[in-house]
């Protein structure tokens, strides 16, 4: 991909932002424009060799399962892509699972639940490349107090890898949020969080090692996990609608999500202000199709998006590449069939965490509980960008339908 001239992280987070346009000193004016405009540019799918006659069939499943006062599905978006365009974003469905909901807004936010843990861990991949972090160190080298219970072994690696042995959610987790504990207090449950077996010898998917990733981040930039994200990757990126927590975000573009049961009549819900605004590192990102697939862009990219350099090509090699094969304690079918990346998932072929059965094994990406999905397939240069409101554990197959119906529109 041709790309206007590179603008460095310095160059834009140096530049002032007046009236929503990126001015900045002695900037060459094309790469001025390219921080300033995040949205990819638009194709018609046959344009970047996509049959719209076989994407119309996901459009046509999505339309519908949001379509009724009943729907399952109460809103839903699907942007797809390749080599740096995107065909143009459909939404369906309603503001919220309400009955009565207003019809989804065209400029609609959704909550991205676990597909912010790739952010988080890009985040921390920015200070490797710095020379502040070593994946292969023990976590008790940046956070003395992590010990005891066989944690002393654990390295960073494990927290990227969801083989540290922590638990995914904390066990005094709604009663957390019931309170509106803040993020020190999760942070404190993470570091004295009981392990479920060795580091390095398992893989359990663990919210709490991404939490424990934010606060390495936090102790060594000195900075709170929401004010680096936005530093160091959305605003470089010039992404005007994707923030770690909702503050400064009109609430009428939210979409409203469905809450599980846990959560009903619960203080601390999906939908209420405090976990909107709270930012969790683990799932606390709102976003639009259009911003996201401008991560997507990056990813496939190298590195590289819209004349900024925010990653080298060798670190998104490592993160989008299996890693478990560095864990010489994992059990073999372990790494063969449960591939993960250093915060990216690969697909999972053949098991029930698979995102489609045409997508092999180098496709990487994330879902999030709240019914999301989003994959990249370095062979084709392509993306897929699923968001829903709809609770994924209770029927993940649509997601599924849906990737295997996008994949095969790709020529």
């Amino acid at each position: 991909m041709k790309e206007p001239t590179e603008l460095s992280r310095r160059d834009v987070l140096e530049a002032a932002v007046v009236g929503g346009a990126v001015v900045a000193c002695g900037v060459p004016t094309a790469a001025r424009a390219a921080a300033a405009t995040a949205n990819l540019p638009q194709a018609k799918p046959d344009e970047i060799g996509i049959d719209p006659k076989r994407l119309q069939i996901a459009y046509d499943l999505m339309e519908k399962w949001t379509t009724g006062p009943n729907a399952p599905v109460p809103s839903g978006a699907i942007l797809v892509g390749r080599n740096g365009k995107a065909v143009a974003p459909r939404f369906f469905g309603r503001q919220g699972p309400e009955a009565d909901a207003d019809p989804i807004r065209k400029d609609a936010m959704f909550y991205m639940a676990s597909v912010t843990k790739p952010i988080i861990y890009t985040a921390a991949m920015l200070l490797v490349e710095r020379g502040q972090l070593n994946l292969s160190d023990k976590v008790t080298r940046y956070v003395p107090e992590y010990t005891g219970g066989g944690k002393d072994d654990t390295q960073v690696l494990h927290l990227f890898t969801h083989t540290s042995g922590l638990p995914d959610e904390l066990p005094n987790n709604a009663e957390l949020r019931q309170q509106h504990a803040p993020l020190k207090k999760f942070v404190e449950g993470s570091i004295k969080a009981e392990l479920l077996f060795p580091p390095g010898t398992k893989l359990s998917y663990q919210s709490s090692g991404t939490i424990l990733t934010a606060e390495i981040i936090q102790r060594l930039s000195g900075k709170s996990i929401r004010e680096f994200v936005q530093k160091e990757i959305i605003e470089p990126l010039g992404l005007k609608s994707t923030g770690l927590g909702s503050q400064g975000f009109a609430p009428e573009r939210l979409v409203r999500t469905t809450v599980p049961d846990y959560q009903k009549n619960h203080k601390g819900d999906w939908n209420s202000t405090y976990w909107r605004e709270f930012g969790s590192p683990a799932g606390g990102l709102f976003s639009t199709p259009e911003d996201y697939a401008v991560i997507c862009a990056l990813m496939l990219n190298g590195g590289k998006w819209g004349g900024v350099r925010l990653l080298s090509p060798a670190t998104v090699r490592m993160m989008t590449s299996n890693r478990l094969d560095d864990l010489p304690d994992l059990p073999e079918p372990v790494r063969r069939t449960q591939p993960w990346g250093l915060g990216w998932r690969l697909n999972n072929l053949g098991t029930p965490e698979s995102w489609g059965d045409l997508l092999d094994r180098r496709v990487f990406g994330h879902t999030g509980s709240a019914g999301n999905v989003v994959w990249m397939d370095p062979q084709t240069q392509g993306f897929c960008i699923v968001l829903t409101n709809y609770l994924r554990a209770k029927a993940p197959w649509r997601l599924v339908h849906l990737s295997n119906a996008i994949a095969a529109a790709f020529e």
